[in-house]
This record gives structure tokens, sequence and C-alpha cells, in this order.
């Protein structure tokens, strides 16, 4: 009797051992396919779900286009037809309203798919833009740039001039007047990526640049603005177009264009 109540007892505790390996191997189960949700969630949730990220604050729009190439393009403007197209807008100031495209019309050297171009003589640029297509980077530069830009064709990219605003996060001295009114355009950077903003509604170009160093702008170069100079378009999905602003005229010459 003594040696069945010995068996007895060793058969139910090789039974509940069993029974704890079994439900512990199912909550590892269980475990790794919580942790799998979670990988895959993080994963959907980093996606980019737009191209562009638009923001109001301070009385601005802020665009961040998520491209993988940038281009000054010339003489035709990007079309809507073209789905590579995610955000441009007109960049060096135009000299004359022309109807035929000569690059001598745009104001200053710059640099289009790789290849520079002389235009003509314009004192207000007093900074540029220049974009490196080979390894991806981007610079503002102050005064004294004409070696970036013969850098940007060195290295198959980009490059226009324009009136300086911000560089360093300090107020750069320009010309334009601080009570002059309309509605403000600039190619900035911030928090260390490249964005376009401009403000919501007519606003003083000196209030215009105050809301810019407010929200931490740390690079501002002006882009041409006005009625028919300001017209753009961004697409905040692949399958949608926003348009920046009516097209009134054919005579824009150049843009900073954003390509997904």
């Amino acid at each position: 009797m003594k040696y069945l109540t010995l068996l007895i007892l060793s058969l139910f505790i090789l039974l509940c051992c069993d029974y704890k390996t079994q439900e512990s191997e199912t909550n590892m189960d269980n475990e790794g396919a919580v942790d799998s949700i979670i990988t895959d969630s993080t994963v959907e949730s980093s996606t980019p779900t737009c191209y562009v990220e638009r923001t109001d604050t301070n009385g601005l729009i802020v665009l961040f286009p998520n491209y993988s190439r940038i281009d000054l393009v010339c003489g035709m403007m990007p079309q809507k037809n073209n789905d590579s197209v995610i955000l441009f807008a007109e960049a060096a100031y135009t000299g004359e309203c022309l109807t035929e495209f000569k690059h001598f019309n745009i104001a200053g050297y710059h640099v289009s798919n790789g290849v520079k171009y002389k235009g003509y003589k314009c004192t207000r640029n007093t900074g540029a833009f220049t974009y490196y297509a080979d390894t991806g980077t981007w610079r503002f530069c102050y005064q004294n740039y004409a070696a970036e830009l013969d850098s940007a064709v060195a290295h198959h990219g980009a490059a226009f001039a324009q009136e300086m605003m911000i560089h360093k996060a300090e107020v750069m001295p320009i010309k334009r007047p601080d009570g002059n009114v309309n509605v403000f355009r600039a190619l900035c950077e911030l928090d260390g990526s490249l964005c376009i903003i401009e403000s919501k509604a007519s606003v003083k170009f000196g209030d215009f640049k105050s809301s810019l160093r407010q929200i931490g702008v740390t690079e501002a170069l002006y882009l041409d603005m006005g009625s028919g100079w300001n017209h753009a378009w961004y697409r905040p999905t692949s399958d949608s177009i926003v348009e920046l602003h009516p097209k009134y005229h054919d005579f824009c010459t150049n843009w900073i264009t954003f390509f997904k």
C-alpha cells in the first residue's frame, strides 16, 4: 500500500511538471506574438503617409517635403501629371517678362541638373542654396558662394542665388524694407531639415522674419513672390495635390523642386 501511494504521488508530480512546462511554452509563444505585433505596428506608424507635412504655427505654413532628390527646374514649370514631383516653388528672381525662356533672364549664376548657367547680375542676391546630388547633402551660403556653386556642378547638383534672410540663426542685412507687406515665402532649415515656409496671410516683412526666428529657423533664403510668381503646388499624399496661389501668367523661369 505504501509503494502504491508513492507511485501515485510520483505520477501526480510528473503530470503537474508537464502542465507547467506546457503553460510556460504557451506564454512564451503569446509573448512572442505580442512582440511581433508591436514591432509591426512601430514600423507601420513610422512609414510616412504623406510626402509633405503641413503645420500651421505663428501665422506660418511650414511644408516639409519627404524627398529623395532636389533640382532647380528651369524653363518649363513642373507638371501635375509628373507624379515624381512632390513640391516646387519659384526660386530666383526673373528679370523680364519674356515669352521665350533664357537662362540669362534668371537672377545670378545658377545650377540646374548639374550644369551651371550665367544669369543677369542682381545686387540683391546675398546668399545661395546649393544641393549636391552625389551625396544628397545641401548647404546655405552667405556671400562669396561662387565656389559652392562650382561644387554643386561637380556633384551633379543644383543651386541658385537669392536674398539671404537668416544665416546661422542670425538675421542678415537685407535691402527689402521691414514695412513691406506681402505674403512671403522662404526656403528654410528648421530642426535640421529642409522646408518651405510662407506666411498664411499678408504680413510685414519684418514680422515674417521674426516669426521664422521664433519657431527656430536657422537658415532662410527668400523665394520669389508676388502675384503669379507665388504659384506653387504640393502633394500631401501620392494621389492628391494642393495648389498654393493661382497661376496668373507664364513668365516664371525657375523652380526649386523636390522629387520623391
